[in-house]
């Protein structure tokens, strides 16, 4: 018999038979809740991540006023990048001051221990873990070290990031150098969120979709690769998420992670049918679609519930929650899951 006092989503990771579909949202934490955005009119967003108990309260925020069954720590995609030295500001997105663009700059990096990178992190998913319903799931998250390597070396979000690009391009073997390098940093950082109390942690890999097939499998997955092997050896649950990557979705489902998360671009139940049941799904509703209302919300999520089997699928958007998105449509969201058992 299933324990009722494990988390909901930890079963369906193992592809448990549930007794309903698990439920949370990429992005939950922020912008479209009128409690954080009064948070942010006394906080800035620096402070608000770099400090433990402000982060806790803004982590927490979304379970109270919805009912999903996991929280997800509020921090950036960038923050473990301060312990190899790169500093950075938010304006309002990550900018970094002096991004990586010589092999010295890059060969000058030294990986530290893990307890070092992100330790406000680390205090915040154990105040986290102290205030949350044993039923409810704490998922923590980094980055893939494709996507860590598009910031470190652009400085900041720029559509298709061609600096990373070009660095490849021109200079295969240092691009591995500094890949190898992130997907250390990104190891020891996730594995320090799960001992802080994170039962499961995301690889966001929020730029995979800009390298072709081929090229990804030659210079991204054996990084990705390492990375997810390091947290399986240290026992740590794994959902990788690839956005805009459906070309990279038959290759990423090969690679060792309990979970497999993709963009709306992905048909998971096509997935599903050719690759089995033994990784879980994750997603994957337009975020947009939220924006249309309750009605056309509740439309697609009866959608993506018929055409994903419900064994090992967690449903979730297909990236993160828009600022702008209606209280009510996700309900709707919640209410359409929740339905199914009792249709």
């Amino acid at each position: 018999m299933p324990d009722p006092a494990e988390p909901l989503l930890l079963r369906a990771l193992r592809c448990e038979k549930t007794e309903r579909r698990p439920l949370w949202l990429m992005r939950q934490a922020g912008r479209w809740l009128p409690e954080y955005r009064e948070l942010r009119t006394r906080h800035t967003f620096e402070e608000m991540a770099g400090t433990p108990e402000l982060a806790a309260e803004v982590t927490l925020q979304p379970l109270r006023r919805f009912p999903l069954d996991a929280a997800i720590v509020f921090a950036d995609l960038v923050t473990p990048l301060a312990a190899l030295g790169l500093a950075f500001r938010f304006e309002p997105g990550p900018v970094l001051e002096r991004p990586l663009r010589s092999a010295a700059d890059i060969r000058a990096l030294r990986v530290p221990s893990g307890t070092e990178i992100g330790p406000e992190v680390h205090a915040t998913l154990r105040l986290v873990r102290a205030a949350l319903p044993p039923e409810r799931a704490l998922i923590g998250f980094g980055g893939a070290p494709w996507s860590l390597a598009a910031y470190a070396v652009q400085g900041g979000g720029k559509s298709d990031f061609p600096a990373l690009r070009s660095l490849l391009a021109s200079d295969p073997l240092l691009f591995g150098e500094l890949l190898d390098t992130l997907a250390r940093l990104s190891a020891g950082y996730l594995i320090e969120q799960h001992r802080a109390g994170a039962q499961v942690v995301q690889v966001f890999d929020s730029w995979a979709g800009l390298l072709s097939l081929a090229d990804w499998t030659t210079h991204v997955r054996p990084h990705l690769l390492r990375l997810l092997d390091e947290l399986g050896r240290a026992g740590v649950p794994r959902i990788l998420f690839l956005n805009g990557a459906p070309h990279l979705a038959t290759a990423a489902a090969e690679l060792p992670s309990e979970g497999l998360a993709l963009c709306w671009r992905n048909d998971l139940g096509a997935l599903r049918a050719a690759s089995g049941p033994a990784k879980a799904l994750q997603g994957n509703l337009d975020p947009a679609t939220l924006l249309a209302g309750p009605e056309a919300t509740s439309r697609a999520t009866r959608a993506l519930l018929a055409n994903v089997p419900a064994r090992g699928h967690i449903v979730n958007l297909g990236h993160g929650v828009l600022p702008e998105t209606p209280h009510a449509s996700a309900l709707a969201l919640i209410e359409a899951v929740h339905a199914e058992v009792r249709a």
